[in-house]
């Protein structure tokens, strides 16, 4: 089996020497995120991200002893795209801060199995999580223990059969996209936990961070990063 695999549904996993550095300076570093990645570590045991990157910077700058890097958000395992680690404990307290504020505006691409019926739209929800399968289900009106949840979407693709969206989240919810999505009928390509009729063969789904905005934490210029989408069919041809 090839190191790049996981033992898991054989899914291409990032490693030192094939990591998707997106950008990358004394104080951030912001990597591609693949399908079997998992940003920290979890029951499976399987290296996270974070280990990776951290080996990744230990090499290039030949750096003795232990590497600093602070995990400041994550993607979910299925999803691919941007992730942001800081290298140095300032940043991290001030990139927590942006996160936690909401200074930061997050762009998703979605593919999914069934056409939304309108172009674009304003989609409000009340999110409830359900730790027992970690799931969240989207209701239309407030429940106990249910958290609002607002994003909106615009098709930016039809292709043969499925669609593309864009998404700008308003608030960062547990499984948000995945649910508020398949409330509308409209599940990801691959997210069998929310609805699509079929896995993906890589055990991922079609759901991509794309682009990320924020002012750097220590020089205070406007950072932009857009992350190539994963290369398949369906995503090459959005």
């Amino acid at each position: 089996m090839s190191k790049n695999l996981s033992k898991s549904n054989m899914k291409i996993v990032s490693t030192k020497d094939n990591l998707q550095v997106l950008h990358e300076d004394n104080h951030i570093i912001v990597v591609n995120k693949r399908v079997g990645d998992i940003v920290q570590g979890d029951k499976t045991g399987d290296k996270p991200l974070s280990d990776v990157v951290r080996e990744y910077i230990k090499e290039k700058y030949n750096k003795p002893g232990d590497v600093f890097l602070g995990v400041i958000h994550r993607l979910d395992r299925p999803t691919t795209g941007i992730v942001v680690f800081a290298r140095t404990s300032k940043a991290l307290s001030r990139m927590n801060e942006l996160f936690s504020n909401r200074e930061t505006k997050k762009t998703y691409w979605a593919v999914v199995k069934n056409k939304p019926r309108e172009a674009s739209a304003k989609l409000v929800h009340y999110l409830k999580r359900n730790e027992k399968n970690n799931t969240s289900k989207a209701h239309s009106k407030e429940v106990p223990d249910s958290k609002l949840a607002s994003l909106d979407y615009t098709i930016i693709k039809e292709l043969q059969n499925y669609t593309a969206l864009e998404i700008n989240l308003h608030t960062g919810r547990h499984h948000q996209i995945r649910a508020q999505l398949s409330a509308i009928g409209s599940p990801i390509k691959g997210d069998l936990k929310y609805g699509a009729d079929r896995s993906n063969p890589d055990g991922g789904i079609h759901l991509h961070a794309r682009k990320l905005t924020f002012v750097h934490p220590v020089s205070k210029e406007n950072i932009t990063i857009v992350a190539p989408t994963p290369d398949d069919p369906i995503w090459n041809a959005v």
